[in-house]
């Protein structure tokens, strides 16, 4: 019968959740009060790495031809989308490395700094190059803004979480905690389901210590029922009356059953893992009989060592005469 190996693993250098909420709350106080939550070489940092993407993006802006300027500007609702859809159509046909290259730098720009308005990118992409293509721009570059967003929250990102969703932050960094074997099926469940923003997610998943791995392999995996849903959306531009029309209740449905299917091997692990405890509990109840008899069991052999030694003792101090002594003090002990 082949013996049970145990794995033991060193967790001495991690840090434990008191040592993550004690960070957390230090970190808190420093944004109470309604001050500014970036220090000084924080402030600095982010202004600069906002500068060079600006740069960038003002370098790739640069490169259209000067007569297709006043055709391309930010939508901001679905009129202005609607507007500038014919043109962009055309411009996509006679540039389109130049326009993808424009269109991705935006999407990216936009996400890395938490800048609304890529829905309407998202819808603009379903529209001028159909579903499949649409689709995969929409997720390349989502997942792209999102990394970038996620290392900028690593260097910078933990006051600003702290001065905008505390509750939240803590609430995150619970759930977390409870799901570490199977963190990837939660981060999936997060990407598919609305409940929690993705912008919340990105800002705080460094904060609490996800790997970029995971949060990568998860975004990218994720991010594609809702990218379809609203692709698809782009293809029928004319008929779509709002943006909540987006995700309706059979929508939203949809999501969430997609999101519960994902959750399902946490689900049964945690009923595996239940199991053991179930069975330790059920031979733990036979514990205290077998505890009370081995501790009358060990006062009985007490007493017996006792009265050996009294005996031997008062063997040796008394006579023949003295015998009724000895047999009083035997009824004592």
């Amino acid at each position: 019968m082949a013996t049970q190996r145990t794995a033991v693993v060193d967790t001495s250098d991690w840090p434990s959740e008191r040592d993550v909420e004690k960070s957390l709350d230090s970190a808190e106080k420093k944004v109470k009060g309604g001050k500014f939550p970036l220090s000084r070489w924080e402030f600095a940092v982010a202004v600069v790495i906002f500068f060079v993407f600006s740069v960038g993006f003002l370098c790739v802006y640069l490169t259209m031809p000067a007569a297709e300027y006043e055709i391309l500007k930010l939508p901001r609702s679905l009129a202005d989308l609607r507007s500038i859809k014919d043109h962009l159509v055309m411009y996509s046909e006679i540039h389109p490395s130049k326009f993808i290259l424009v269109y991705s730098s935006t999407y990216i720009f936009m996400q890395t700094f938490m800048i609304p308005g890529t829905l309407f990118l998202s819808l603009l992409a379903g529209a001028l190059f159909g579903v499949i293509r649409g689709l995969f721009l929409v997720v390349f570059n989502a997942t792209a803004g999102a990394s970038s967003c996620y290392f900028l929250s690593k260097l910078i990102g933990r006051p600003i979480i702290l001065w905008l969703w505390p509750e939240k932050l803590h609430y995150f960094q619970g759930e977390i905690g409870k799901r570490k074997d199977k963190l990837l099926n939660y981060m999936l469940f997060l990407r598919v389901t609305p409940t929690l923003p993705n912008l919340f997610i990105n800002l705080a998943s460094p904060i609490v210590d996800v790997p970029f791995h995971i949060f990568f392999v998860g975004t990218l995996s994720g991010l594609i029922p809702a990218a379809y849903i609203t692709v698809r959306a782009g293809l029928a531009l004319g008929d779509l009356k709002s943006i909540k029309d987006l995700y309706d209740y059979k929508t939203l449905a949809i999501l969430f059953l997609i999101g519960s299917l994902l959750l399902l091997p946490t689900l049964m692990k945690k009923k595996q893992g239940m199991q053991p405890l179930v069975s330790r509990g059920k031979m733990l109840s036979y514990l205290p009989s077998r505890t009370s008899k081995l501790q009358d069991s060990s006062l009985n052999f007490e007493r017996r060592i006792t009265r050996k030694h009294l005996a031997k003792r008062l063997k040796l101090a008394v006579d023949g005469g003295q015998l009724r002594v000895r047999d009083r003090i035997w009824k004592l002990v």
